[in-house]
Protein backbone atom coordinates (compact mmCIF):
# COMPACT_ATOMS: atom_id res chain seq x y z
CA UNK A 1 0.00 0.00 0.00
CA UNK A 2 1.08 3.56 -0.73
CA UNK A 3 -0.38 6.52 1.13
CA UNK A 4 0.12 10.10 -0.03
CA UNK A 5 -0.48 13.21 2.01
CA UNK A 6 -1.22 16.59 0.46
CA UNK A 7 -1.22 19.26 3.16
CA UNK A 8 -2.03 21.97 0.61
CA UNK A 9 -4.42 20.46 -1.96
CA UNK A 10 -5.95 22.47 -4.77
CA UNK A 11 -8.24 22.51 -7.71
CA UNK A 12 -5.91 22.75 -10.72
CA UNK A 13 -7.72 24.86 -13.31
CA UNK A 14 -6.35 24.56 -16.84
CA UNK A 15 -7.08 27.34 -19.30
CA UNK A 16 -5.88 26.41 -22.79
CA UNK A 17 -5.23 29.61 -24.69
CA UNK A 18 -5.97 29.86 -28.41
CA UNK A 19 -3.19 32.40 -28.95
CA UNK A 20 0.06 33.40 -27.22
CA UNK A 21 -0.32 35.05 -23.82
CA UNK A 22 0.15 38.83 -24.02
CA UNK A 23 0.35 40.82 -20.83
CA UNK A 24 -2.39 43.43 -20.59
CA UNK A 25 -4.32 42.04 -23.58
CA UNK A 26 -7.58 40.12 -23.97
CA UNK A 27 -6.75 36.52 -24.92
CA UNK A 28 -9.17 33.87 -26.19
CA UNK A 29 -9.28 30.41 -24.62
CA UNK A 30 -11.03 27.08 -24.68
CA UNK A 31 -13.39 26.08 -21.85
CA UNK A 32 -11.47 25.79 -18.56
CA UNK A 33 -10.90 22.28 -17.17
CA UNK A 34 -10.61 21.50 -13.44
CA UNK A 35 -8.65 18.60 -11.90
CA UNK A 36 -7.99 17.63 -8.28
CA UNK A 37 -4.42 18.71 -7.59
CA UNK A 38 -1.57 19.24 -5.20
CA UNK A 39 1.62 17.20 -5.50
CA UNK A 40 0.54 14.30 -3.28
CA UNK A 41 -2.79 13.99 -5.08
CA UNK A 42 -0.96 14.06 -8.43
CA UNK A 43 1.24 11.17 -7.27
CA UNK A 44 -1.84 9.28 -6.09
CA UNK A 45 -3.64 9.82 -9.39
CA UNK A 46 -0.75 8.41 -11.43
CA UNK A 47 -0.43 5.41 -9.08
CA UNK A 48 -4.17 4.79 -9.26
CA UNK A 49 -4.12 4.92 -13.06
CA UNK A 50 -1.30 2.34 -13.01
CA UNK A 51 -3.38 -0.01 -10.84
CA UNK A 52 -1.29 0.44 -7.68
CA UNK A 53 -3.30 0.49 -4.41
CA UNK A 54 -3.08 4.02 -3.01
CA UNK A 55 -4.88 6.21 -0.50
CA UNK A 56 -4.72 10.01 -0.58
CA UNK A 57 -4.89 11.85 2.76
CA UNK A 58 -5.76 15.55 2.67
CA UNK A 59 -7.48 18.38 4.57
CA UNK A 60 -10.82 19.37 3.05
CA UNK A 61 -14.36 20.22 4.11
CA UNK A 62 -16.99 17.67 3.14
CA UNK A 63 -18.52 19.90 0.47
CA UNK A 64 -15.29 20.69 -1.39
CA UNK A 65 -15.57 20.02 -5.16
CA UNK A 66 -12.13 18.39 -5.02
CA UNK A 67 -13.51 15.50 -2.96
CA UNK A 68 -16.30 14.93 -5.49
CA UNK A 69 -13.63 14.82 -8.20
CA UNK A 70 -11.67 12.16 -6.28
CA UNK A 71 -14.84 10.10 -5.93
CA UNK A 72 -15.45 10.40 -9.68
CA UNK A 73 -11.92 9.10 -10.31
CA UNK A 74 -12.48 6.18 -7.96
CA UNK A 75 -9.44 7.26 -5.93
CA UNK A 76 -9.48 6.11 -2.31
CA UNK A 77 -9.00 9.05 0.06
CA UNK A 78 -9.32 10.18 3.65
CA UNK A 79 -10.28 13.81 4.19
CA UNK A 80 -9.78 15.67 7.46
CA UNK A 81 -12.37 18.40 7.91
CA UNK A 82 -10.99 21.96 8.02
CA UNK A 83 -12.69 25.34 8.14
CA UNK A 84 -10.80 27.03 5.30
CA UNK A 85 -11.66 26.67 1.61
CA UNK A 86 -9.19 24.97 -0.67
CA UNK A 87 -7.17 27.00 -3.16
CA UNK A 88 -7.52 27.14 -6.94
CA UNK A 89 -4.27 27.04 -8.92
CA UNK A 90 -4.40 28.41 -12.44
CA UNK A 91 -2.44 27.02 -15.39
CA UNK A 92 -2.38 29.06 -18.61
CA UNK A 93 -1.32 26.85 -21.51
CA UNK A 94 -0.26 28.54 -24.74
CA UNK A 95 -0.55 26.79 -28.13
CA UNK A 96 3.26 26.41 -28.47
CA UNK A 97 3.48 24.48 -25.19
CA UNK A 98 4.54 27.31 -22.88
CA UNK A 99 2.70 27.13 -19.56
CA UNK A 100 2.28 29.80 -16.90
CA UNK A 101 1.22 28.59 -13.45
CA UNK A 102 -0.31 30.83 -10.79
CA UNK A 103 -0.43 29.09 -7.38
CA UNK A 104 -2.43 30.37 -4.40
CA UNK A 105 -1.16 29.98 -0.80
CA UNK A 106 -4.00 27.79 0.44
CA UNK A 107 -6.06 27.96 3.66
CA UNK A 108 -4.42 28.31 7.08
CA UNK A 109 -4.49 25.15 9.22
CA UNK A 110 -4.76 25.64 12.97
CA UNK A 111 -3.03 23.37 15.49
CA UNK A 112 -6.04 21.07 15.92
CA UNK A 113 -6.52 20.65 12.16
CA UNK A 114 -2.84 19.89 11.63
CA UNK A 115 -2.85 17.35 14.47
CA UNK A 116 -5.91 15.66 12.95
CA UNK A 117 -4.22 15.52 9.54
CA UNK A 118 -1.07 14.01 11.04
CA UNK A 119 -3.06 11.42 12.98
CA UNK A 120 -5.11 10.50 9.89
CA UNK A 121 -1.93 9.93 7.92
CA UNK A 122 -0.38 7.81 10.68
CA UNK A 123 -3.58 5.74 10.94
CA UNK A 124 -3.61 5.07 7.18
CA UNK A 125 0.00 3.86 6.99
CA UNK A 126 0.99 0.40 8.19
CA UNK A 127 4.39 -1.24 8.71
CA UNK A 128 6.14 -1.72 5.37
CA UNK A 129 3.86 0.74 3.56
CA UNK A 130 5.16 3.74 1.65
CA UNK A 131 4.11 7.21 2.76
CA UNK A 132 4.62 10.00 0.23
CA UNK A 133 4.92 13.49 1.72
CA UNK A 134 4.98 16.02 -1.07
CA UNK A 135 4.21 19.57 -2.03
CA UNK A 136 4.13 22.95 -0.36
CA UNK A 137 2.91 23.52 3.17
CA UNK A 138 -0.08 25.80 3.75
CA UNK A 139 -0.02 28.78 6.11
CA UNK A 140 0.05 27.73 9.76
CA UNK A 141 2.04 24.54 9.21
CA UNK A 142 5.61 24.62 10.62
CA UNK A 143 8.36 24.09 8.05
CA UNK A 144 9.64 21.10 10.07
CA UNK A 145 6.34 19.21 9.73
CA UNK A 146 7.70 16.86 7.07
CA UNK A 147 10.71 16.10 9.28
CA UNK A 148 8.69 15.34 12.41
CA UNK A 149 6.13 13.34 10.41
CA UNK A 150 8.88 11.35 8.69
CA UNK A 151 10.35 10.33 12.04
CA UNK A 152 6.93 9.36 13.42
CA UNK A 153 6.05 7.20 10.42
CA UNK A 154 9.45 5.50 10.31
CA UNK A 155 9.20 4.66 14.00
CA UNK A 156 5.94 2.88 13.15
CA UNK A 157 7.70 0.82 10.46
CA UNK A 158 6.71 2.77 7.33
CA UNK A 159 8.97 3.89 4.51
CA UNK A 160 8.84 7.58 3.67
CA UNK A 161 9.35 9.46 0.40
CA UNK A 162 9.60 13.26 0.46
CA UNK A 163 9.30 15.74 -2.40
CA UNK A 164 9.18 19.37 -1.35
CA UNK A 165 11.20 22.56 -1.63
CA UNK A 166 12.48 25.62 0.19
CA UNK A 167 12.62 25.73 3.99
CA UNK A 168 10.57 22.53 4.33
CA UNK A 169 13.12 20.66 2.20
CA UNK A 170 16.08 22.02 4.15
CA UNK A 171 14.63 21.08 7.54
CA UNK A 172 13.60 17.65 6.29
CA UNK A 173 17.18 16.68 5.45
CA UNK A 174 18.58 18.38 8.56
CA UNK A 175 16.19 16.74 11.02
CA UNK A 176 15.23 13.39 9.48
CA UNK A 177 16.42 10.72 7.06
CA UNK A 178 13.72 9.86 4.49
CA UNK A 179 13.95 6.54 2.68
CA UNK A 180 13.52 8.30 -0.66
CA UNK A 181 13.86 11.90 -1.79
CA UNK A 182 13.10 13.36 -5.22
CA UNK A 183 14.85 16.70 -5.67
CA UNK A 184 15.38 18.40 -8.99
CA UNK A 185 18.73 19.97 -9.86
CA UNK A 186 17.81 23.39 -8.41
CA UNK A 187 16.62 21.89 -5.12
CA UNK A 188 19.67 19.66 -4.77
CA UNK A 189 21.98 22.57 -5.54
CA UNK A 190 20.26 24.66 -2.87
CA UNK A 191 20.70 21.89 -0.31
CA UNK A 192 24.37 21.32 -1.11
CA UNK A 193 25.31 24.90 -2.04
CA UNK A 194 26.54 24.04 -5.53
CA UNK A 195 25.83 24.91 -9.17
CA UNK A 196 22.61 23.41 -10.63
CA UNK A 197 23.89 23.85 -14.20
CA UNK A 198 26.91 21.70 -13.41
CA UNK A 199 24.62 19.01 -12.02
CA UNK A 200 22.62 18.94 -15.26
CA UNK A 201 25.68 19.06 -17.55
CA UNK A 202 27.57 16.08 -16.10
CA UNK A 203 25.82 12.84 -15.14
CA UNK A 204 28.82 11.69 -13.08
CA UNK A 205 28.80 14.93 -11.13
CA UNK A 206 25.02 14.61 -10.68
CA UNK A 207 25.51 11.09 -9.27
CA UNK A 208 28.23 12.34 -6.93
CA UNK A 209 25.97 15.10 -5.60
CA UNK A 210 23.08 12.67 -5.15
CA UNK A 211 25.36 10.36 -3.14
CA UNK A 212 26.55 13.35 -1.14
CA UNK A 213 22.94 13.96 -0.07
CA UNK A 214 22.70 10.31 0.97
CA UNK A 215 25.96 10.26 2.88
CA UNK A 216 25.71 13.66 4.55
CA UNK A 217 22.08 13.36 5.63
CA UNK A 218 21.31 9.63 5.79
CA UNK A 219 18.80 9.66 2.93
CA UNK A 220 18.21 6.10 1.71
CA UNK A 221 17.73 6.70 -2.02
CA UNK A 222 17.83 9.86 -4.13
CA UNK A 223 15.82 10.15 -7.33
CA UNK A 224 17.29 13.24 -8.99
CA UNK A 225 15.27 14.63 -11.89
CA UNK A 226 17.22 16.75 -14.37
CA UNK A 227 14.43 18.02 -16.63
CA UNK A 228 15.45 17.75 -20.26
CA UNK A 229 18.80 16.22 -19.24
CA UNK A 230 17.30 12.99 -17.88
CA UNK A 231 17.41 11.56 -14.36
CA UNK A 232 19.83 9.95 -11.91
CA UNK A 233 19.18 7.39 -9.19
CA UNK A 234 21.59 6.98 -6.25
CA UNK A 235 21.18 4.28 -3.63
CA UNK A 236 23.29 2.02 -1.43
CA UNK A 237 23.46 -0.37 -4.41
CA UNK A 238 25.05 2.16 -6.79
CA UNK A 239 24.00 4.88 -9.22
CA UNK A 240 22.33 4.95 -12.62
CA UNK A 241 21.58 7.50 -15.33
CA UNK A 242 18.59 7.56 -17.68
CA UNK A 243 18.57 9.94 -20.66
CA UNK A 244 15.36 11.81 -21.47
CA UNK A 245 12.70 9.96 -23.42
CA UNK A 246 12.20 11.38 -26.93
CA UNK A 247 8.91 13.29 -26.52
CA UNK A 248 7.62 16.68 -27.57
CA UNK A 249 7.26 18.73 -24.41
CA UNK A 250 3.86 20.39 -24.08
CA UNK A 251 3.76 21.14 -20.35
CA UNK A 252 6.04 20.35 -17.41
CA UNK A 253 3.20 20.61 -14.86
CA UNK A 254 3.06 17.38 -12.84
CA UNK A 255 6.15 15.87 -14.48
CA UNK A 256 8.09 15.58 -11.22
CA UNK A 257 5.09 14.08 -9.42
CA UNK A 258 4.67 11.58 -12.24
CA UNK A 259 8.36 10.66 -12.04
CA UNK A 260 8.05 9.88 -8.33
CA UNK A 261 4.91 7.85 -8.96
CA UNK A 262 6.64 5.99 -11.78
CA UNK A 263 9.52 5.05 -9.52
CA UNK A 264 7.11 3.67 -6.91
CA UNK A 265 5.09 1.77 -9.54
CA UNK A 266 8.22 -0.22 -10.39
CA UNK A 267 9.56 -0.40 -6.83
CA UNK A 268 6.44 -1.99 -5.33
CA UNK A 269 6.47 -4.48 -8.23
CA UNK A 270 9.94 -5.61 -7.14
CA UNK A 271 11.84 -4.19 -10.10
CA UNK A 272 15.58 -3.48 -10.11
CA UNK A 273 16.91 0.02 -9.38
CA UNK A 274 17.62 0.54 -13.10
CA UNK A 275 14.05 -0.46 -13.98
CA UNK A 276 12.68 1.84 -11.26
CA UNK A 277 14.65 4.73 -12.75
CA UNK A 278 13.42 3.91 -16.26
CA UNK A 279 9.84 3.84 -14.98
CA UNK A 280 10.35 7.21 -13.31
CA UNK A 281 11.79 8.67 -16.52
CA UNK A 282 9.00 7.50 -18.82
CA UNK A 283 6.26 8.62 -16.44
CA UNK A 284 7.84 12.07 -16.16
CA UNK A 285 8.29 12.29 -19.93
CA UNK A 286 4.69 11.20 -20.52
CA UNK A 287 3.44 13.97 -18.23
CA UNK A 288 5.58 16.54 -20.07
CA UNK A 289 4.13 15.40 -23.39
CA UNK A 290 0.55 15.97 -22.21
CA UNK A 291 -1.15 19.40 -22.27
CA UNK A 292 -1.62 21.53 -19.17
CA UNK A 293 -2.06 19.59 -15.94
CA UNK A 294 -3.07 16.25 -17.44
CA UNK A 295 -1.37 13.25 -15.84
CA UNK A 296 -0.28 10.05 -17.60
CA UNK A 297 -1.78 6.59 -17.59
CA UNK A 298 -0.17 3.38 -18.89
CA UNK A 299 -1.26 4.08 -22.48
CA UNK A 300 0.60 7.41 -22.48
CA UNK A 301 4.04 6.01 -21.65
CA UNK A 302 6.78 6.25 -24.29
CA UNK A 303 9.39 3.56 -24.85
CA UNK A 304 11.90 3.48 -22.01
CA UNK A 305 15.39 4.80 -22.81
CA UNK A 306 18.44 2.69 -22.03
CA UNK A 307 19.57 3.08 -18.42
CA UNK A 308 23.29 2.92 -17.73
CA UNK A 309 25.35 2.54 -14.61
CA UNK A 310 27.25 5.72 -13.80
CA UNK A 311 30.30 6.13 -11.56
CA UNK A 312 30.17 9.29 -9.43
CA UNK A 313 32.83 11.85 -10.36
Amino acid sequence: MIVTVTANPAIDRLVSLLEPLERGAVVRSEIAHDDPGGKGINVARVLHAAGVPVTAVLPAAADEPLLAALVALGLDHRAVSVSGRLRVNLTLAEPEGVTTKVNSPGPRLDDAELAALTDALAAAVGPGDWAVLSGSLPPGVPFDWYATTTRRLQQAGARVAVDTSGAALGLTVEQSSPDLMKPNSDELAELLDCDPDEIERDRRHAAARAHQLREDHGVGTVLLTLGGAGAVLASAEGSWFCPPAPVTVRSTVGAGDSSLAGYLVAHVAGRSPAECLASAAVHGAAAAALPGSRLPGPSDLPEAPHVETVDPA
